[in-house]
């Protein structure tokens, strides 16, 4: 499979590795608005060094990979679609629900063909919850725990054209929780602080934030972000069953537990997402060449993305207004529970 890369900054970086290291796909081009990145890149890979219409409209390309800022999403998935490619295409779909939404729509039958990069339902660890917890380890599911700290915040310009923390960094968790739970939830209750750094908050956005979600059925989740853990990169899902608990505990630096009369510690957690999530990364594209092959069904797809983003809103509305807010308030759809 010939594929474009839309985006060279670290982001795709990551994506390039995982392209170049699979058996059946090669980066052939790479485009970005800064040509010192594409350029970059390029150099290290062997491709091309193009522009994204180029690329797109380039018929001997198979697949492109959209890893440019998260405004020019929606755009380049309806471009990349109607030139026939196959696309996987880095979260969020868009900063705007209503965009996102128009996207879906406007794309149509060709949504098949598209995937969202919700890299965290391709690691081991969760998935390896996911499966104990479908079989009926631990009964009937009943509260899921998801804690994402990051080991240090962004820089405030990064910030300010982000879309907020819980469009740009919980949109993992509120995809994961989807996952897991398999269905969206029923209300959102958000509360958000910046207090880490005050600049995040004279930016409009937050740095730390809680969301409770509630479900048809009666269960729970919570989700709890940091913009900062100088510990490290803090990545836990918790599980609540009516027999049991499943815990999918962070990834550490090593395995060595030392144990004296003082104490006993371990290493930290890996430091950040390139260390953590980098089998995850490889193993999602793995699956979306699979899918273009027609051996799977797309595994995360355009509506999973637009899920994710409608629950973004309501918290986003949440955090703002004080109140827990009805997802029929964003979705317009008065179903109840509908799966994920």
């Amino acid at each position: 499979m010939r594929v474009g890369l839309l985006g060279a900054g670290r982001i795709g970086t990551v994506h390039a590795q995982a392209i170049s290291a699979h058996h059946d796909s090669e980066l052939v081009a790479v485009s970005d608005a800064l040509n010192d990145n594409a350029q970059a890149l390029a150099a290290t890979y062997g491709c091309a060094v193009r522009t994204s219409d180029e690329i797109i409209a380039d018929s001997s390309i198979d697949a492109v990979l959209i890893a440019t800022s998260t405004d020019t999403h929606s755009d380049l998935i309806e471009a990349a679609a109607a030139a026939g490619k196959a696309v996987l295409c880095e979260k969020p779909v868009d900063l705007s629900l209503a965009r996102a939404t128009a996207c879906l729509e406007n794309v149509g039958d060709r949504a098949a063909k598209i995937m969202i990069g919700f890299n965290r339902r391709f690691d081991p660890s969760f998935g390896a919850l996911k499966s104990a917890m479908m079989a009926g380890e631990i009964g009937k599911t009943e509260l899921l725990s998801l804690t994402s700290f990051d080991p240090a915040p962004p820089p405030v310009s990064y910030i300010k054209v982000s879309g907020g923390l819980f469009r740009d960094m919980m949109i993992h968790d509120f995809d994961m929780a989807n996952f897991i739970m398999g269905a969206t939830p029923v209300t959102v209750s958000a509360a958000g602080t910046s207090i880490v750094d005050p600049a995040i908050g004279e930016a409009g956005d937050v740095d730390t934030a809680v969301v409770t979600m509630t479900y048809a059925d009666g269960r729970i989740a919570v989700i709890k972000n940091s913009r900062r853990a100088v510990y490290g990169y803090d990545q836990r899902v918790e599980v609540l069953g009516s027999e049991g608990l499943l815990q999918a505990q962070n990834m550490l630096e090593n395995t060595v537990v030392k144990s004296t009369a003082s104490g006993v510690s371990s290493a930290k957690p890996t430091y950040f997402f390139l260390e953590r999530y980098m089998p995850a990364y490889k193993a999602e594209w793995a699956a979306f060449v699979a899918a273009v092959k027609g051996d799977t069904d797309m595994p995360v797809d355009l509506n999973d993305g637009v899920a994710a983003l409608a629950m973004a809103e309501a918290a986003t509305r949440s955090a703002q207004t004080g109140r827990p807010v009805d997802m029929a308030e964003i979705t317009g759809n008065s179903d109840r529970g509908e799966a994920a």
